[in-house]
């Protein structure tokens, strides 16, 4: 089966990261997966959030890493109106989403008195925009950390990241278990799963729904078997700098 694109149906779209896209952050990365396109910024403030501080003054605060997500008007046709007040209920889910995936690997402990928040802002959007954002996330807040080394925020040597984190979408489409949809293929899935894993191959959280007919135990090992395919791919292209 080959796809609208050309794509056999295990391979990812073509990947782009560009870090250090934006000078005034403190870390950044620009991830376009095919047409997706998000930007990804890591700030380091000192402190944490109230509810996050000890309680007993002889005990050091743990750090805490947070995400926001957002798509710009012009990410989409039509244009998406900003969220000026309160984000609507698809927005809060995927920033809870990227901080819980990208949480999963932090010790918190080695990051002391820090926050680290990222924040995924969508340039254009043609599917995966969530699992883009996890992807490219990571990258920002791995740099942020690296930086803190550099300027002396942390200790040298401390371990704030325990493993890597990256995200893909993959769906069946005409009954055939593809990777990476975009979005002409993801409005027509007949199955949908967002899968994150690290990059030593754990799963920390897989969302699947099946849109027409519920589907088997072994459709659903196939999909995994996929995004584990593609996830191996992401992580490869992370840790080249």
């Amino acid at each position: 089966m080959l796809r609208h694109d050309h794509r056999p149906p295990d391979l990812l779209r073509p990947l782009q990261i560009t870090r250090g896209f934006v000078r005034t952050a403190w870390a950044s990365t620009l991830i376009q997966a095919g047409n997706t396109m998000v930007l990804c910024t890591a700030s380091v403030d000192r402190g944490v959030p109230a509810w996050r501080k000890s309680k007993d003054p002889a005990t050091p605060n743990k750090g805490w890493v947070t995400a926001e997500y957002s798509m710009l008007p012009g990410s989409t046709s039509p244009r998406k109106p900003r969220e000026r007040q309160q984000p609507d209920g698809r927005t809060t889910e995927i920033q809870r989403l990227i901080g819980r995936s990208l949480r999963a690997v932090v010790n918190f402990e080695a990051l002391g008195d820090h926050t680290i928040t990222v924040d995924c802002d969508v340039l254009q959007a043609d599917g995966g925009t969530r699992t883009a954002g996890i992807t490219g996330g990571y990258i920002a807040l791995a740099d942020a950390v690296q930086r803190m080394l550099q300027e002396g925020l942390l200790q040298p040597g401390t371990q704030v990241l325990q493993d890597s984190v990256a995200a893909v979408s993959v769906a069946v489409i005409d009954g055939t278990p593809v990777l990476d949809p975009d979005y002409r293929e993801d409005s027509r899935a007949e199955v949908d799963l967002n899968v994150v894993m690290t990059g030593s191959g754990q799963f920390i959280e897989v969302q699947g729904t099946a849109e027409g007919r519920p589907f088997d135990q072994q459709m659903l090992d196939r999909l995994l078997q996929l995004a584990r395919g593609g996830i191996a791919t992401l992580t490869e292209r992370q840790n080249q700098k």
